[in-house]
């Protein structure tokens, strides 16, 4: 059975068709019969916008109907063991999207579940927002072996996510994070294994000198919500402002998956001026989710 549960679980041919194949399809505006009579249950843990609506949308675009569940509306809310909800789900469904916190319980309902499994986000990774941002990129500079991307402010799910992502795109990846709030350590390790070209750094200055494309991401992630103020200080200096823009690629442009939260991560200048890419990505979400559900499902 096939899972899409990191960007790891393509090879790398597949990856880079997946980006291509995503921008045909939101230049055709493509519909399809492909989910027609299918259904699709979407689990969340964690809130969601752009995720929760791009998922639905694309699911009814290819012809099939969704149930939305929180663990709230059902028995996981009542700690009915993960397994036991996919084997029955398997039975129910034709597909799981499924957005929560622990990355190994993603993994433990994917081993038990008959049917394919999307990672809508965990803490570790966020690949169908990653493989969207590369899709916002390649409209943009099809050529990926001259770029550098820029990665400021905490080594989160989606830093690791463009760490994967470094392994199948020929381009530099430059990261910046406070000591302390570093990406995954095992993940990183894996892509300089694999000959990714990653460069990591404590100052952002460092990171974004040059760069084609500078992401940040919120300072606290879901779940960390007790830590938020603490952040705020250890953070500061890794804001996305018109100062830290003015360090990289005079044409150099600017993406956040949102949220933002204006004022911190960035401020309201970058985030609503001319280099920022923000309204693009969200849109593109839609078109990277139904590539993501026709190689799954076709």
């Amino acid at each position: 059975m096939r899972h899409f549960l990191s960007i790891l679980d393509l090879e790398r041919e597949e990856a880079q068709r997946l980006v291509k194949r995503a921008k045909e399809i939101k230049d055709a505006k493509w519909h399809s019969n492909l989910l027609q009579d299918r259904v699709l249950a979407l689990i969340f843990s964690k809130s969601s916008t752009r995720t929760r609506v791009s998922f639905e949308v694309a699911v009814r675009h290819l012809g099939g109907s969704t149930i939305f569940m929180t663990p709230r509306d059902c028995q996981l809310g009542r700690s009915e063991p993960l397994t036991d909800t996919a084997r029955v789900l398997s039975r129910y469904v034709d597909g799981v999207i499924i957005r929560t916190f622990a990355q190994s319980s993603l993994e433990a309902f994917a081993l038990c579940s008959y049917i394919p499994v999307i990672n809508a986000l965990t803490d570790k990774f966020h690949p169908c927002q990653v493989m969207s941002d590369l899709l916002t990129i390649y409209e943009r500079t099809p050529d990926f072996s001259h770029l550098k991307i820029a990665w400021v402010g905490d080594g989160n799910n989606m830093a690791n996510s463009w760490i994967n992502a470094a392994i199948y795109f020929p381009f530099q990846l430059n990261i910046a994070c406070p000591q302390g709030y570093e990406p995954d350590a095992e993940v990183l390790d894996n892509a300089l294994n694999k000959g990714a070209k990653i460069f990591c750094t404590h100052d952002p200055k460092e990171a974004v000198r040059g760069a084609n494309y500078i992401n940040t991401d919120v300072w606290a992630s879901m779940g960390q919500e007790d830590e938020e103020e603490a952040r705020k200080i250890v953070f500061r200096d890794f804001q996305l402002n018109k100062e830290l823009l003015a360090l990289a690629d005079p044409d150099a442009k600017v993406m956040h998956c949102l949220p933002a939260h204006r004022g911190e991560e960035i401020t309201d200048e970058v985030l609503e001026s001319k280099f920022c890419l923000v309204w693009d990505q969200a849109e593109n979400r839609l078109h990277m989710q139904k590539a993501i559900l026709e190689l799954l499902f076709s």
